[in-house]
């Protein structure tokens, strides 16, 4: 443990640790122990999965708690601003609360979430000389072109296209903008690679959770493939604060 989060006290280092370990009990024992549904489209019982992103945002404000006397402060604020928006969104597409439409309560909570995560990623790379244009603008055009051909197969084709569908159409390119500019950072420091898959994670899921909402796509177990995917995405996310925290020094 002494390697793991060095720079942090004892204790704030197994709270830390002690956050994740609880996330992946929530997630990962919800899939292994829950009962399977009528449909058998997921195991994981919805606490247990609304658990483990509350965990995720509970370590995220204690990242921020922890270094508010470091220069890696305002990065670990705006991500867990945007675990913050993650979590409403998991409300919401989960009917845990109330809204006219889930669907676009869930995005627009989750759009404003990518948002806050954009933010911290530009400001972070502009401040600490991980912005080179080329890397920066290359992953935006791979990831944006990933995200437009996901939108397109996944959502559009095929469809009589709704509001829904077309509000799904930034959503994807705001989503593949968060994978894009963590790409870019990965490329200049491959110590950001795991925020760089968050990323991609969190795309795949949505493109997955997309195909059941639109395309009629349906496989066994397939909520648990969305959270499996998802889960990890946000966790990367998050806990990219330490790796900022060791790059800021």
């Amino acid at each position: 443990m002494k390697r793991i989060y060095h720079f942090l006290p004892l204790s704030q280092r197994i709270w830390i640790i002690g956050l994740v370990v609880f996330w992946a009990l929530f997630l990962f024992g919800g899939f292994l122990f829950g009962s399977p549904d009528d449909a058998y489209s997921h195991r994981m019982p919805t606490w247990t999965r609304m658990a483990s992103s509350c965990a995720l945002v509970v370590a995220g404000w204690s990242w921020f708690v922890f270094s508010r006397k470091q220069q890696v402060n305002r990065y670990a604020l705006l991500i867990s601003l945007g675990m913050t928006f993650g979590f409403l969104g998991d409300l919401f597409l989960a009917s845990v609360l109330p809204a006219p439409n889930r669907v676009l309560a869930g995005i627009a909570s989750f759009a404003v979430g990518h948002t806050f995560y954009i933010l911290s990623i530009v400001g972070f790379g502009n401040r600490f000389k991980l912005n080179d244009p080329a890397a920066r603008w290359g992953m935006l055009g791979v990831w944006w072109l990933i995200g437009l051909a996901g939108w397109f197969f996944v959502v559009f084709r095929g469809q009589n296209p709704t509001l829904v569908h077309w509000v799904a159409l930034p959503y994807a390119l705001l989503l593949a903008s968060t994978a894009g500019l963590g790409s870019a950072l990965a490329r200049q420091d491959r110590r950001f690679v795991p925020l760089a898959l968050g990323g991609a994670l969190f795309l795949l899921s949505d493109l997955i959770l997309a195909g059941d909402m639109f395309s009629d796509l349906f496989f066994r177990l397939i909520g648990d493939v969305v959270w499996l995917t998802y889960g990890p995405a946000q966790m990367l996310i998050v806990y990219s604060i330490g790796t900022a925290w060791k790059k800021a020094g």
